[in-house]
């Protein structure tokens, strides 16, 4: 009885390492990404692609209100994969890094600078009394000096950086897809369709245009755009999408 006493205190403590040096409440925090619709994301020689499963409730839900995918700067964008709410906290607080920047050094905050300073916000929630780690994994993606750059950000705080990857519900699979696909000669064009036929391959019914958001960020402009649903909808339409 007090083993097990002792185990539900280090299950409960979100700051309190158990005797074979785990932090279960991180541990749980990476559960809740893994259960979240999936973000995928992939660098190409014209930029970076970001995209998100759109899962909505009811019919009856505007799928335009679920947000995934953020604009944090004019060269970088965010997609999240867990609680929405997590998510929106740490852009604002990566939008908040990003403005800091700016108006500091009158210059853009690089994708890397941005990674690491979001990663240290969630890691104090790792080691603080009183809080829990955000439930949420973050692709972090943009153009550092006409290069794109492309990383995920864990529960714990930690940060890797990626040619292409995925967070979410059956990343395993989409990162599967996405070796398949991948190459060092993608052009942007490439990039959307491989994004959307990675989704598309572990899609249970019929994948459409409104169950996914696509944003850009492209070398020449240096500028995040969303892909419109028009455009998604001819990507997924193209028989090199659907892999016919």
């Amino acid at each position: 009885m007090q083993g097990q006493n002792q185990q539900q205190a280090y299950d409960r403590g979100t700051s309190i390492f158990s005797p074979d040096g785990r932090l279960y409440q991180v541990e749980y925090a990476r559960e809740a990404v893994k259960r979240g619709s999936a973000s995928i994301g992939i660098q190409t020689n014209d930029g970076v692609v970001l995209a998100a499963e759109i899962n909505t409730r009811s019919p009856l839900m505007e799928s335009s209100s679920v947000e995934k995918l953020h604009k944090t700067d004019t060269h970088i964008g965010i997609a999240s994969a867990g609680h929405a709410a997590d998510a929106r906290r740490l852009v604002d607080k990566a939008r908040q890094h990003a403005q800091v920047e700016q108006w500091r050094y009158d210059q853009p905050i690089d994708v890397d600078t941005l990674t690491t300073a979001v990663c240290d916000d969630i890691q104090e929630h790792t080691q603080q009394g009183g809080t829990r780690p955000f439930g949420v994994g973050l692709l972090i993606g943009g153009i550092d000096e006409d290069e794109p750059r492309l990383f995920e950000v864990t529960p714990a705080g930690t940060a890797s950086e990626w040619r292409a990857t995925a967070i979410g519900a059956k990343s395993d699979d989409l990162k599967a897809t996405l070796e398949e696909r991948y190459g060092t000669d993608l052009s942007l064009d490439d990039g959307i369709r491989a994004v959307l036929q990675a989704l598309e391959s572990v899609a249970e019914d019929e994948f459409l245009a409104t169950d996914v958001s696509v944003a850009t960020i492209d070398t020449d402009s240096n500028q995040y755009e969303m892909v419109n649903e028009e455009t998604v909808a001819e990507h997924l339409s193209d028989p090199s999408t659907s892999g016919e």
